[in-house]
């Protein structure tokens, strides 16, 4: 791990700009359905993860790309106020976010996205420079822009500093490679079934393992998660905390983040897996996206009561 770190987490990937529609319930087809409450938030595997390290006490940055339109300017102001470096953000490709909405159905604690990628976006490129990454600890990655992701987790990787991982697609040329240069592979159930075979958690963790590796967990929403280190191949389970749920959206991006904030402070691995677990939790019981991360004192409390 870098000795010099001046980020703590560094991000690379998706942010988007979500309207958050509260229902009822989820409408069937041709009905009509009240809106109770409509929201904008900023989203993305990437940017929801560098908040809830920043409210976890992380120093975190991002280093992917913006343009100069209204919704880029909103996720600027939102990182602002969060404390994350933007700074970083690579001054050469202009690409506006993604938009997305979300229909959370109040009734299930479910959501639906519906989402818009830009058009005409550049990829590959040579950013963020090097001496960026090597003066990360962490570096965050999804499987956006899989040229340019893979560059630098190889200069990551080759300066020993960790490549925590959120992969929700695999659709790309490259996602093989993509997938080797992550030291702590993070997947949610659903995508490690698809590119494993495997339908029980286990056998996905044991699929997932490569030497390469220094971590590999599979959420699994209210059923906790499943994990192997190298000091423990074989995959351990760690419950979920039991919560009344009112709004899951971004808990999965969330315990991306505080797993990554805790790995940065360098905290042990039942430590990580505790926190990050714990911090999906809190923000199921609250609406909305970024709005419901916790801060690290709250999860703090939260440990210090369910033990």
């Amino acid at each position: 791990m870098a000795r010099d770190a001046v980020i703590d987490v560094l991000g690379l990937g998706i942010v988007t700009v979500d309207d958050l529609l509260y229902v009822p319930a989820y409408p069937l087809p041709d009905a009509k359905e009240r809106v109770r409450l409509r929201l904008r938030q900023c989203g993305g595997l990437t940017g929801t993860a560098l908040v809830a390290a920043a409210r976890l006490g992380a120093k975190a940055a991002y280093a992917g790309c913006l343009d100069d339109g209204e919704l880029s300017n909103f996720i600027r102001a939102n990182f602002r106020s969060e404390g994350i470096d933007v700074n970083h953000v690579d001054p050469l490709r202009q690409s506006r976010p993604i938009h997305s909405t979300i229909i959370v159905d109040e009734s299930g604690g479910t959501r639906t996205i519906l989402f818009e990628l830009p058009e005409n976006t550049p990829f590959g490129g040579d950013w963020p420079a090097d001496d960026v990454v090597r003066s990360a600890r962490v570096l965050f990655i999804d499987h956006y822009d899989a040229d340019r992701t893979i560059r630098a987790a190889k200069i990551a990787r080759a300066d020993d500093i960790p490549v925590v991982a959120d992969f929700e697609r695999d659709e790309g040329p490259r996602f093989d490679e993509l997938n080797s240069v992550a030291s702590h592979l993070i997947l949610s159930r659903n995508f490690a079934t698809k590119i494993t075979g495997e339908i029980d958690p286990i056998g996905m963790v044991k699929a997932l393992w490569s030497l390469d590796r220094d971590t590999v967990v599979v959420t699994c929403g209210d059923q906790g998660c499943w994990f192997a280190t190298r000091a423990e191949l074989s995959p351990i389970h760690r419950p979920a905390f039991a919560v009344e749920i009112v709004d899951t959206t971004g808990c999965g991006d969330v315990f991306h983040g505080a797993y990554a904030a805790s790995l940065a402070r360098g905290e042990p691995i039942n430590r990580r897996i505790a926190v990050a677990s714990a911090a999906a939790a809190i923000k199921a019981t609250r609406p909305g996206g970024q709005a419901g991360i916790p801060t690290l004192k709250a999860v703090e409390a939260f440990l210090k009561g369910t033990s």
